[in-house]
């Protein structure tokens, strides 16, 4: 007696040829975050297609404009950065260690990838995909940093009211500095985020009500302004060194 042939369960086909396209898409979009660190942030889609071994008629199979293409890169480079800063911001470190911790977290992203950040959040052709990726990446860095200011506040019996604005205010001041240095590269990290610790802890602190003794300052580093050479200040330091 012949054996029933299993009947072809269509889900199963459709579950597996969407599975293989995603794969293709997810393929796409590394191909295309090399070319961008390959050809820099205004790389084109014929750029993209050759490092993907591709042409550009087969890469709009997957997406549906450059835009698209765009926002796609954008959510893997978010998540690039957020698997580094988000371990400085969940850690159990101390309040002037976590936010030097999360401050060279951030510069140490996009001084790693700055192409791909460059892409991302300048990449004039198309602003608009670039920026919403990097707010909703903002706004996720500020929510747990709100929750983080929020939670010591009330801890304290404090005022939390204000730990949302300030979350975004500091999320915002070290993106643009970490943008002006990105270009201009005047000091190393390491002192960028000295300077920005020391900045934001102090107005931490204040908020927190916490003792900046000089325990808290080693995570901000000792900060000392050196006048220059004309002021007299500077040749009565010289004099006495």
């Amino acid at each position: 007696m012949p054996h029933d042939t299993p009947p072809v369960n269509p889900n199963a086909k459709r579950t597996a040829r969407e599975e293989r396209r995603a794969e293709r898409r997810a393929e796409m979009v590394a191909a295309a975050m090399d070319a961008v660190r390959r050809h820099g942030p205004g790389v084109s889609v014929a750029d993209i297609a050759a490092v993907a071994g591709i042409t550009k008629p087969v890469l709009y199979r997957h997406f549906t404009d450059r835009a698209d293409l765009q926002r796609a890169v954008g959510e893997q480079a978010a998540g690039l950065l957020m698997a580094r800063i988000a371990p400085a911001l969940t850690g159990q470190l101390e309040p002037a260690e976590q936010v030097r911790a999360a401050i060279d977290a951030f510069l140490a992203g996009i001084e790693e990838e700055p192409q791909l950040w460059r892409f991302v959040v300048h990449n004039p052709a198309e602003r608009g995909a670039g920026a919403e990726i990097v707010d909703d990446a903002r706004e996720t860095i500020a929510r747990m940093l709100a929750t983080l200011l929020g939670e010591r506040l009330r801890a304290q019996g404090r005022d939390s009211g204000g730990a949302e604005a300030w979350a975004h205010g500091l999320v915002g001041m070290v993106q643009s500095a970490g943008d002006w240095w990105l270009e201009r590269r005047t000091m190393t990290r390491a002192a960028l985020t000295d300077y920005l610790t020391a900045l934001i802890w102090s107005g931490v602190a204040g908020v927190l009500g916490v003792d900046t003794g000089p325990r808290e300052q080693r995570a901000g580093g000792p900060l000392r302004l050196i006048p220059s050479a004309g002021d007299p200040a500077g040749r009565q330091e010289a004099d006495h060194a």
